[in-house]
């Protein structure tokens, strides 16, 4: 098992890097480009609500003699129009973008480059911070609901409420950043609010204040969305500062290293996670104890807002903005370089 999910994570990543670096070659307008990306964030928002809806009562319906024989139809299933998804947008897809003659790059000058790259770095903090609070508090939602909450049923009304909210979010990252003309700032702003209605969390719970509780749910999950949108927005537009800064166009590079970012923050958020509650005595099905259960709900409210603020106060510094991104367009249009 271990052996294929590590085949199935290496071909999602495989796929997942050259559908990540199409928005950039698909045009140079920064404001089509935030289009595409709110396109994607909600079509992928809604097929995430739809999933959580369709997935259990499909397992059900293929595996009503085997649980596994569910598990094993639904996956080849979601396969199947994952693949053909992917086929259709590959095939469909023009690039418009005119990228410099292909030249075989070291990884070293690559690196160099991207060192150079300030928007770039900036981004790439952004995101390890995003993996390390968005999977960290993603390990730790069935332990909160089963143990700090003690019914893991809350779960699913939690997933419903957060649907809409999700949808919303992801599309109303185009009119914030139409007002601000700066996506890390945009990103930044939604960064803090997730993370205050996160923090804020904490002093509520689902069984004794659940409107409250539910409501401050999608509300995180609002703003989240258009932190999630925003932060895929803004590394198309890095690529032109990098080639305009150093003359070097590497978008496969940056992007690769984006999801390598990405991962080490999934890695780190969720072993410490495991590690602090084996540490302090977590046992599977039993009733925890007081320090266990401190965890669960810090890792779900507080620990993670905190570092959505730490991430919000990262991206203000973000200055790319839709005037100095513009005239960087047009420099290297015209062949210039700083």
């Amino acid at each position: 098992m271990v052996i294929t999910y590590c085949l199935l994570v290496l071909g999602y990543t495989c796929v997942n890097i050259p559908y990540g670096t199409l928005c950039g070659a698909m045009t140079q307008d920064i404001d089509e480009r935030a289009k595409i990306n709110t396109s994607r964030s909600v079509a992928a928002m809604i097929a995430i609500g739809v999933l959580n809806i369709i997935t259990v009562p499909l397992i059900s319906k293929f595996g009503s003699h085997s649980a596994k024989t569910g598990y094993l139809t639904v996956a080849v299933i979601y396969g199947c129009i994952f693949t053909a998804c992917h086929f259709f947008c590959f095939a469909k897809t023009k690039e418009a973008v005119i990228t410099p003659e292909k030249e075989k790059i070291s990884v070293k000058v690559q690196l160099k480059t991207v060192m150079q790259n300030r928007p770039y770095l900036l981004a790439l903090a952004g995101q390890i911070l995003f993996g390390f609070t968005l999977y960290g508090r993603n390990a730790d939602i069935l332990y909160y609901f089963t143990y700090v909450e003690g019914n893991a049923t809350y779960y699913t009304t939690y997933s419903m409420c957060i649907i809409i909210p999700s949808i919303i979010g992801a599309a109303c990252f185009q009119p914030v950043f139409r007002k601000l003309n700066n996506k890390g700032r945009t990103a930044s702003l939604f960064a803090l609010f997730t993370g205050i209605s996160m923090l804020s969390m904490f002093f509520f719970n689902a069984k004794e204040s659940p409107a409250i509780f539910y409501a401050l749910s999608g509300l995180t999950q609002f703003f989240f969305s258009g932190f999630n949108t925003a932060i895929y927005a803004i590394i198309p537009d890095c690529v032109e500062y990098g080639e305009w800064k150093t003359g070097l166009r590497n978008d496969g590079f940056q992007y690769a290293f984006i999801s390598l970012g990405n991962k080490i923050g999934m890695a780190v958020g969720t072993a410490l996670l495991a590690g602090l509650l084996g540490k302090y005595g977590y046992i599977a099905n039993q009733t925890q104890n007081a320090t266990v259960l401190s965890i669960m709900k810090h890792a779900f409210t507080t620990i993670p807002g905190a570092l959505w603020i730490v991430t919000a106060v990262v991206l203000f510094f973000y200055r790319l903005n839709k005037k100095r991104y513009n005239e960087i367009v047009e420099e290297l249009k015209n062949g210039r370089k700083s």
